[in-house]
């Protein structure tokens, strides 16, 4: 076996001929010589005159052994197994559903929302009518988070897990089968509902449970065995696979009200930029976008007084959408389909929000508070001063050349207002009374510099809208680093974004296949 890289033009989409005839050339050897030419990664480069695709492959000869198949799909029959209780159907639980059929465990997934399709009125609802379902919204429900946030699975956590496991599966469940070898491959939203339907069903085939619109409420530990109490019925089970995600703000006041440990963690705080996604193709593609180029994206970092300023989830012609899981606030998100043929681009441009940051930072009440709770309040106190802003899910929206003229507790700029995806609506609001100042300055600070490396980038056409504040969990559920199990009690498995070890779909299903991997060991041993 080789490893070789060739390219082709961006226009060309290889057949296997083609992509075998250059392999081969890439290895001296003929076309007919080859046994099988497997992609690992193809890229598009942009940066010369002419742009390519370029193509990353193992090329095995003939007569050479090829790698055995894995055996990712062997999910086998638990309708009498072991119960195993998984807290969220995110892709931390689901995976770690998935990873239980294979050991020969059964997964009883508690769901609090909605299942995926009639979690789509309940979505519809906050857009449409500004009714909040507090149990079931574009955080809550069957697929998590990420499921209507264009389904993004690049990932850093090659050395945490198997990747290529997550995306066969993923594969297997509907995904085009892109996903393995794009630098930057994501689903989208309209395909994600679909998928998740067939993993479930899969799962149920499979002997294991779904239960939609099931809050937990407690968590009790008797005789070596955990009783989970839900708003409807008690699930008991040895072990407790607890991946709710990073906006399940009750699971953490359950951890504090019954004194088990919390750690504070950094995470991040700003807004979402909006920019025209033509603006966007012209300067990554220095004016050359052609209709066979991808939609573009980006990806922006500075240092802003010992914090960093970046980009977060980038969404290539997509929309801006309500992501509030409590009444009175305003929380916003991006979401593309599979296409990303929107007119309009958007990311997150956050802040990182270190504990020592919020500890000096005046929170009514604050002084009463753990540390952890603190770090809580801090972020809905940003998302309830942008709803009392507005007094509905609008969103506070300032052009970004006025959010940075504008002086703070000074003159302030408020032009019109460009278009916006965010269908709830926007409203002119200095973003200065809605965010902490040393978040606003910081960002007033790093818009500039972005233009210095995509030039155009700061410009009068772009949005900002308030607030961005979901971008992971600002706490953490402490696990021993080898069994993975809570350290205050035995057989409750944190897990997942919401417990602070993961961030974005293929880490957070990486993170369910360990804990599920760790809860399989200890049931054989």
């Amino acid at each position: 076996m080789k490893s070789v890289e060739f390219s082709f033009p961006a226009q060309v989409t290889p057949d296997r001929e083609q992509l075998y005839a250059a392999a081969a050339a890439a290895v001296g050897a003929a076309p007919k010589n080859l046994e099988r030419v497997e992609v690992l990664r193809r890229s598009l480069d942009a940066r010369g005159r002419d742009m390519v695709c370029r193509y990353r492959a193992d090329v095995y000869l003939k007569g050479e052994q090829l790698p055995p198949e894995p055996d990712y799909l062997d999910f086998r029959d638990v309708r009498l197994a072991e119960p195993v209780i998984i807290v969220g159907a995110g892709p931390a639980g689901l995976f770690a559903a998935l990873r239980c059929l294979r050991e020969g465990l059964r997964p009883i997934i508690l769901e609090r929302g909605a299942d995926v399709h009639k979690r789509k009125y309940d979505i519809a609802a906050i857009s449409r009518q500004g009714q909040l379902n507090t149990e079931s919204n574009y955080c809550f429900g069957e697929g998590g988070a990420g499921t209507f946030s264009d389904g993004k699975l690049y990932t850093r956590s090659n050395k945490r897990g198997d990747v290529k496991e997550v995306l066969r599966e993923l594969i297997h469940f509907g995904a085009d089968e892109s996903i393995m070898t794009d630098a930057h491959p994501h689903i989208g939203s309209d395909r994600l509902p679909r998928i998740m339907e067939n993993l479930r069903h899969c799962i149920e085939e499979h002997g294991g449970e779904y239960h939609f619109s099931t809050r937990v409420t407690d968590l009790e530990r008797r005789g070596g065995r955990w009783s989970v109490l839900t708003t409807g019925e008690s699930f008991e089970a040895r072990s407790v696979i607890l991946a709710t995600g990073h906006s399940a703000k009750d699971i953490y006041s359950l951890f504090d009200r019954r004194g088990w440990t919390l750690e504070a963690k950094g995470f991040a705080l700003g807004v979402r930029a909006e920019h025209p996604q033509q603006l966007i193709n012209d300067i990554q593609y220095h004016g050359r976008y052609a209709p066979y180029l991808p939609p573009a994206e980006y990806s922006l970092v500075t240092q802003v007084e010992g914090r960093g300023v970046f980009s977060f989830c980038m969404c290539p012609g997509g929309i801006l959408v309500p992501s509030s899981t409590e009444p009175g606030t305003v929380v916003l998100n991006g979401m593309s389909n599979s296409l990303r043929n929107g007119p309009r681009a958007n990311a997150g441009i956050v802040v990182s929000v270190e504990p020592e940051d919020v500890e000096r930072y005046d929170i009514a009440g604050g002084n009463d508070l753990s540390l952890p709770m603190k770090m809580l309040e801090f972020q809905e106190s940003v998302e309830r001063r942008a709803f009392e802003a507005t007094g509905s899910f609008k969103a506070p929206a300032q052009r970004m050349t006025d959010f940075v003229r504008s002086k703070p507790g000074g003159k302030c700029i408020l032009s019109s207002l460009p278009a916006s995806s965010y269908l709830p609506g926007v409203a002119a609001i200095p973003l200065d009374e809605i965010l902490p100042y040393f978040v606003a300055s910081r960002l007033r600070a790093a818009f500039p510099l972005f233009d210095r490396k995509m030039h155009g980038y700061y410009t009068e056409e772009s949005l900002l809208l308030a607030v961005e504040s979901r971008t992971s969990s600002p706490v953490r559920i402490p696990r021993d680093p080898v069994t993975l199990e809570y350290v205050s009690a035995p057989g409750l498995y944190p897990c997942g974004e919401g417990a602070g070890y993961s961030g974005g779909i293929v880490s957070s299903a990486i993170d369910g296949v360990r804990c599920a991997e760790k809860i399989a060991l200890k049931s054989k041993s």
